[in-house]
């Protein structure tokens, strides 16, 4: 799906479909893979990823997130797509390819003035993995207010939303839900924060406590997603938000030690092998792809960027986890 530009949006089941465009929101998310990656294409892989981004990135420091014939347009963008862009900036700038390390700082420098005042849930949690990356790993230690300050933001929203069976920073459950959680564990392993530690353990215990009931993952559908005192929506179902619990629960397990959240991670990871409600496989083994969704009638054929790439990561990071190579945040969808 990748060509010389970048990986493309969408596929006709598995025919990439160019008219279709693509998204800064999928290459991305395909930059984060590409650096795991140990085959002899990462390198271009790693550039084709970022220049992609870098073209993308406005002056002001946000990207447009969809480009289709060679021009970008503006409405498909996002706050998310700041967050997620500065998150794999993040990773990017010690990828140990000095071209792409070069460009990951300087789209860091321009996104972090935008990025540090979001509003939305899941774009404050991309960007606080993000901080929490750079304070470890490059050590700008004047990014740890900033991180302190977003933590706190995270956990405002759920000490206002949470109430009698419902820990939750929201008043329902929509996409990538933990990613939260995620994000919360991420700057305990930089702080130490004891509250931080408290919401993202009962926030993430409550989301799958939720979703594991029958035995296997029933991720929330977005047909209406999940609202307090209702009932959980069973379709339509996307691998991105399994990927989210695998490398939240991932995540939980390296700031906490516990062994039950890889049980968790592996739980999750086995919705994509047939492990969920319709027992049928989200991984395609002919065409090495992932389908789009669980729908009522079997899985969506169609194996667009999102799916794969969620796929990808969650494969990925849980056989480096059981392998015990994680000196470094695990990466979010």
């Amino acid at each position: 799906m990748t060509d010389s530009t970048g990986m493309l949006q969408f596929c006709d089941r598995a025919k990439p479909l160019i008219q279709s465009g693509y998204t800064a929101d999928d290459n991305a998310r395909a930059l984060i893979v590409a650096m795991g990656m140990k085959e002899k294409e990462r390198e271009k892989l790693v550039k084709t990823y970022i220049n992609f981004l870098k073209d993308a990135q406005g002056p002001e420091g946000i990207w447009h997130n969809l480009k289709v014939n060679g021009q970008y347009y503006s409405y498909m963008n996002s706050e998310d797509s700041i967050g997620r862009g500065l998150l794999a900036a993040s990773f990017a700038a010690g990828c140990g390819i000095s071209e792409a390390e070069d460009i990951a700082w300087h789209m860091i420098k321009k996104a972090l003035p935008k990025a540090l005042n979001l509003s939305s849930p899941r774009a404050m949690s991309y960007v606080l993995l993000g901080l929490v990356k750079m304070v470890e790993s490059y050590e700008t230690t004047r990014l740890i207010p900033h991180a302190k300050q977003l933590a706190s933001r995270i956990i405002k929203l759920y000490d206002i939303s949470h109430g009698w069976g419902w820990h939750w920073f929201e008043d329902k459950l929509t996409y990538c839900n933990a990613l939260l959680p995620h994000a919360l564990f991420g700057y305990y392993t930089l702080s130490g924060d004891i509250r931080s530690l408290k919401v993202a353990q009962d926030t993430l215990d409550f989301l799958t406590d939720s979703l594991f009931k029958k035995g296997y993952l029933n991720i929330v559908g977005n047909q209406g997603w999940w609202k307090k005192q209702s009932q959980i929506p069973p379709y339509d179902q996307q691998p991105v938000d399994a990927g989210s619990i695998v490398l939240a629960c991932l995540q939980a397990f390296i700031a906490t030690d516990e062994h039950e959240y890889i049980t968790k991670a592996q739980m999750a990871y086995d919705w994509y092998w047939g492990k969920n409600i319709n027992h049928v496989p989200l991984y395609n083994a002919k065409t090495q792809g992932c389908h789009d969704a669980i729908v009522p009638d079997g899985v969506n054929l169609n194996q667009g960027a999102e799916a794969v790439i969620s796929f990808l990561m969650s494969h990925q990071i849980l056989g480096d986890v059981k392998g015990k190579k994680y000196g470094y945040l695990v990466p979010a969808v």
